[in-house]
C-alpha cells in the first residue's frame, strides 16, 4: 500500500523539493498552499497517512491548522510534522500543545526528512 503525505506550504520551491523527495521514496503526495486549503482537502475525503506543514502561511498558519485537524474525527492520531524556519522553543511548545507530532527546522536534507518520517510513520 502506498502511503499518502499531505504537504502544506505556501512556498512553491519548498513544495516541489518535498514532493520530489517524497515521491522518490515511494510516497504519494497531496499539496495544499495553506492551512485552510489543507482542511478543505481533509474535509473533502482525502485521508493522508502523514501531514507535513509549514507554520507561517497566509490565510491559516500551521499551528491553527494542526489544532483544527486534531478536532476532525479520524485525524486525532495521524502524525503531523512541522517543517519550519521557526526554531524558538516557545513556538515549538505551541506546536506540541496544538498536537504536532514532531518539529523540524528548515533547512533539512531529504535523507534526514525521510529518517524522521520513518520514525513517526510505522511501515513507511
Amino acid at each position: 500500500m502506498v502511503m499518502k503525505v499531505l504537504v502544506v506550504d505556501d512556498s512553491v520551491t519548498m513544495v516541489m523539493s518535498l514532493k520530489t523527495t517524497l515521491t522518490m521514496n515511494g510516497f504519494e503526495v497531496e499539496i495544499a498552499s495553506n492551512g485552510q486549503a489543507a482542511l478543505d482537502k481533509l474535509n473533502s475525503g482525502i485521508k493522508p497517512n502523514l501531514i507535513v506543514t509549514d507554520i507561517n502561511m497566509p490565510v491559516m498558519g500551521g499551528l491553527e491548522m494542526i489544532g483544527k485537524v486534531r478536532a476532525i474525527p479520524g485525524f486525532k492520531f495521524i502524525p503531523i510534522l512541522t517543517l519550519t524556519t521557526e526554531s524558538d522553543n516557545t513556538k515549538r511548545d505551541e506546536g506540541k500543545r496544538a498536537g504536532a507530532t514532531g518539529w523540524i527546522v528548515k533547512p533539512v536534507s531529504g535523507d534526514d526528512l525521510i529518517k524522521v518520517i520513518k520514525k513517526v510513520l510505522p511501515g513507511a
